[in-house]
C-alpha cells in the first residue's frame, strides 16, 4: 500500500508533540500554534489514518494503542528527516550524538566494542555515557535525558512502560586474586565466610542474582563487605586484598583469560541474566540511536555465537 500523500510532517509532529507534553494547550504553546489548530490537525490525521491516536480527558490525553503503535514509527521517521537537514547544513553527513545509560554488567566488555565500531563508521559521533544503578539510568530514560540503557535490568520496577531487547544471557561468577588461599581448597565454599566480600549495591538488579548465587550454594554472607557498582574500585581491591568477587562474566572475563584473576569452582553456576538495551518507545530515538542499537545488536550476536571477545 502507497503512503497516503495527504499526510504531511505537520501532522506528525503535531501528534509527537502531543504525545509529547500530555495537553492540547501545552503542546499548542510549544509548537507556537492555537489550541483550535492543534485539534484540527490532530483531527485530520485520525481521520488519515482511520484510526483514533489520543484518548482525550479532563486533565489531557492518553496514546491509545494505536497511537503507541504508530508513535514507534512517527517518531524515528521524523527525527532521520530532522538530523538528515541538520547534517546537510552543518556540512557534516556523519555527525551526530546519542546518550547512552551503561550498566555495570556491559561497562568492561561490551560497550567499549561498541563504541569503537560507532567511532570506526561515523567518524563525528559523540558518545556520552552515563553510569549508574539501573533505577536511576531507566529514571532518565523515562523522562527523554538518555536514548538508550544497556544492561541487566529486566528486574528493576523503572522498566515498565520503557521497551526491552534481549541480546545475550550473562551469568555471575566468583573470582579472587591470582595465588589467592582459596584457590588451593578443594570445599572453598566453606571458608568463604572468613574473606572479605565484594558485591553490588543493595538494591540493584544486579545484586538479585549475586545473592541468589550464594543461596544457591548455601553460604552466609560475610559480615565484611565492600558494596559498589564501580568496576575499577572492585577489581584493584580484589587484586591486592584477599577479598572475592561476586563480579557479572563480562567484567572480568579479559581479567580471567590474562591471569590477572582467578574463577573460584563451586561446582554450582548462577544462571545468569538477560543482558539488552532499553529504549522510551513515546520518544523517536535519534539517527545516531539507531546506529547504537544496530551496533548493539551486533556486538550482542557476536557474543552470543562466541565470536566476541
Amino acid at each position: 500500500m502507497n503512503i497516503d500523500t495527504r499526510i504531511k510532517f505537520r501532522h506528525l509532529v503535531c501528534f509527537l508533540e502531543v504525545a509529547r507534553q500530555g495537553t492540547l494547550a501545552r503542546a499548542a504553546d510549544k509548537l507556537a500554534v492555537s489550541q483550535p489548530a492543534i485539534s484540527k490537525t490532530l483531527k485530520e490525521l485520525e481521520e488519515l489514518l482511520g484510526a483514533t491516536l489520543f484518548e482525550r480527558s479532563k486533565t489531557g490525553v492518553a496514546l491509545t494503542d494505536a497511537g503507541v503503535a504508530f508513535m514507534r514509527y512517527a517518531g524515528p521517521c521524523v527525527q532521520a528527516l530532522r538530523d538528515g537537514v541538520n547534517s546537510l547544513r552543518s556540512g557534516e553527513h556523519e555527525s551526530g550524538a546519542v546518550r547512552l545509560g551503561v550498566l555495570s554488567t556491559v561497562e568492561s566488555l561490551l560497550v567499549p566494542e561498541v563504541v569503537r565500531r560507532l567511532h570506526e563508521r561515523h567518524p563525528a559521533l559523540v558518545a556520552s555515557v552515563v553510569t549508574g544503578p539501573s533505577a536511576y539510568l531507566l529514571s532518565q530514560l523515562h523522562v527523554g535525558e538518555l536514548d538508550l540503557v544497556v544492561g541487566r535490568m529486566t528486574d528493576s520496577p523503572q522498566i515498565q512502560g520503557l521497551t526491552f531487547e534481549h541480546l545475550y544471557s550473562e551469568s555471575m561468577t566468583l573470582v579472587v586474586r591470582a595465588g589467592h588461599p582459596l584457590l588451593a581448597v578443594a570445599q572453598a565454599q566453606q571458608l568463604l565466610q572468613d574473606y572479605p566480600l565484594v558485591l553490588p549495591l543493595a538494591g540493584t538488579t544486579i545484586r538479585k542474582y549475586a545473592d541468589a548465587l550464594f543461596v544457591q550454594c548455601g553460604i552466609a554472607q560475610p559480615r565484611q563487605r565492600l558494596e559498589t557498582l564501580s568496576l575499577t574500585l572492585s577489581r584493584r581491591y580484589v587484586q591486592s586484598s584477599d577479598a572475592v568477587w561476586i563480579a557479572p562474566f563480562d567484567a572480568v572475563q579479559l581479567d580471567l583469560a590474562n591471569g590477572d584473576l582467578a574463577e573460584l569452582q563451586l561446582g554450582i553456576k548462577e544462571p545468569g541474566g538477560s543482558v539488552g538495551i532499553c529504549s522510551n518507545a513515546a520518544l523517536p530515538l535519534s539517527l545516531a540511536a539507531h546506529w547504537s542499537v544496530e551496533v548493539l545488536r551486533e556486538v550482542g550476536q557476536a557474543y552470543r555465537e562466541g565470536r566476541f571477545p
